[in-house]
């Protein structure tokens, strides 16, 4: 038989072991967050008259606690980012941040994911919420094509905070002057296996360019083009300015980026939905002048059957803020989200999301006008 002291020490152990598990599968978060100590060692420690006056009392905290969260009457969002060790997951911290400081009724924890086409078969199935999404990937889930042929994805677009123009790259001295001059010339269309490579692919062949592919890493190929070995590469560009490993090689070799002219532009946004053209302006580096090429941008997307208010109120929050973001990703700070939006946007806007473009009275374009 178990003495009265004992009783009221495994109830109370139950007690303090079932709202921790309450709170931690609220708010996803893990066993220290409003504990000392995990509950196993709980169970150990707390025995005693003394030591229950201290169970009684964390009890009565945490009661508390969960009382009030539950009270709220929070909505949990889930959302879904990237790898923990990526410059974006920061960002989608961020996010997390402002959502939870700034929308009523709404409570989102960052999970990490394996970035883009993970995140997007998580909302399919129910898993997330919300999540990091590039503009090509989303485009081809929404039409049902490339790897996701014959399924189309319920996946609206929320926003986009950052753009990743793809930069053709030359020697000067390498003799070529336009895309077309690349033919049988010795080029790197992106480091092997990445997107960059897939969509220069893509680009060429829709263009009818061609040219003497040599694959590579970017330590590779870096110095290939140093020493004369490739005449140039596509890399992707941080925001508008050149990235690391192209400004490497202007500093002992004289560079020129290679634009799309008029007509070539035309075909890849007829031809090409998945991709935006974009118009760099002049500075993307010291001497650089003003050019055209095609991007696409790393942005935000939910399911449809997110409800507007929750979309609506999220994408409020997110614009307004002047600081979090940009302090999370420093490409952010000369930037607007909506401009950006507006640019690399590939699919309809989540009507929640598009109730706040037209209220700041934005003309929205027809790619991105959510569907009836």
């Amino acid at each position: 038989m178990l003495s009265q002291e004992q009783h009221q020490a495994k109830i109370c152990d139950a007690h303090i072991v079932a709202i921790h598990a309450t709170i931690i599968e609220k708010f996803a978060l893990p066993a220290r967050s409003y504990f000392c100590e995990p509950a196993s060692e709980l169970r150990e420690e707390f025995t005693g008259r003394k030591i229950m006056r201290r169970v009684l009392g964390t009890l009565f905290g945490v009661t508390m606690l969960a009382g009030a969260a539950m009270a709220q009457d929070a909505k949990d969002l889930l959302v879904g980012s990237t790898s923990a060790s990526s410059s974006h997951y920061g960002y989608f911290v961020a996010v997390g941040q402002i959502i939870n400081e700034r929308v009523d009724g709404v409570k989102a924890s960052v999970v990490e994911t394996g970035a883009t086409m993970d995140n997007i078969r998580r909302m399919e199935r129910g898993q997330i919420d919300l999540g990091l999404v590039t503009t090509n990937v989303a485009q081809h889930a929404t039409a049902g094509t490339n790897e996701f042929e014959g399924r189309p994805q319920d996946l609206r677009l929320l926003w986009v905070y950052t753009g990743a123009p793809q930069n053709v790259v030359v020697r000067q001295d390498a003799g070529v002057s336009d895309l077309k001059g690349l033919e049988g010339v010795r080029f790197n269309p992106g480091i092997k296996g990445s997107a960059t490579e897939a969509t220069t692919e893509a680009v060429f062949k829709t263009l009818g360019l061609s040219a003497d592919y040599v694959r590579g890493s970017t330590t590779d190929v870096v110095d290939m083009i140093k020493d004369n070995r490739v005449a140039g590469y596509v890399k992707s560009g941080s925001g508008n300015k050149l990235d690391g490993s192209t400004m490497d090689v202007a500093t002992s070799t004289p560079i020129s980026i290679l634009s799309l002219d008029k007509d070539q532009a035309e075909i890849l946004r007829s031809k090409m939905p998945d991709i935006s053209v974009v118009d760099v302006p002049e500075g993307a580096a010291e001497g650089v002048p003003a050019y055209t090429t095609w991007s696409f941008g790393v942005g935000v997307g939910a399911p449809s059957s997110m409800d507007e208010d929750t979309a609506y109120k999220i994408l409020k929050a997110v614009m307004e803020d002047t600081s979090t973001q940009a302090n999370a990703l420093s490409t952010l700070k000369n930037e607007k989200l909506a401009d950006l939006t507006l640019q690399f946007g590939t699919i309809p806007l989540h009507p929640g999301a598009a109730r706040w473009f037209i209220e700041q009275g934005i003309d929205l374009p027809s790619k991105l006008k959510p569907k009836s």
